[in-house]
């Protein structure tokens, strides 16, 4: 009896080791991640309204254990007053974050849907797991009304048929000029 009970643990955990680095699939042939995406920031490199030549970036972080590669990433605008319309020719992918840059990682097809205030992007070659993406887009310019825009951000794994994974908001905030001083604090 106790070889039993230690032969079906043995077989239970092995089993669970191999679920834990292999997709999932459902009988309909839809591919999840065995582990979803990370996202590990967002960031802009001008947060003053109108301001021309900002890029926006969002980093993901593809976990070892994924299961699958990385494919598409969606980037939809939730809140925000201004809609903001990106230049989707200058977007860019590389691996790593802003302050750590790797290889260029080119993009296969990049759009966007105004009505949902969407951009799409796809990348040439699938992301591998255990690999950090960083995605840089480039708005026409700021938003002309000042305060927080979210950007909800979506990953989905490489396959004809996937189930995509919300991996959360990215939080950008937008200032007037002068609100960022206070001269008249201090007299200045």
């Amino acid at each position: 009896m106790r070889l039993a009970v230690v032969l079906g643990t043995a077989i239970a955990t092995t089993v669970l080791i191999c679920s834990q680095s292999q997709a999932i699939q459902l009988q309909d042939g839809t591919v999840y991640f065995a582990q979803p995406p990370r996202l590990v920031e967002s960031t802009t490199t001008y947060n003053e309204l109108y301001v021309w030549g900002a890029t926006y970036y969002f980093t993901v972080s593809l976990p070892e254990n994924a299961g699958e590669p990385l494919q598409k990433i969606t980037i939809n605008q939730r809140d925000g007053v201004d809609n903001i319309r990106f230049d989707l020719k200058n977007s860019i992918a590389f691996e790593g974050t802003r302050s750590r840059r790797g290889e260029r990682i080119g993009l296969k097809d990049v759009t966007s849907d105004r009505k949902t205030r969407t951009v799409s992007l796809m990348f040439d070659l699938p992301i591998s797991p255990g690999k950090t993406v960083t995605i840089g887009l480039k708005p026409w310019q700021n938003p002309t009304s000042a305060g927080v825009y979210l950007f909800g951000v979506t990953a989905f794994p490489q396959g004809e048929k996937t189930h995509s994974q919300f991996l959360g908001f990215g939080r950008l905030h937008f200032y007037n000029q002068k609100s960022n001083y206070f001269p008249s604090l201090y007299g200045w």
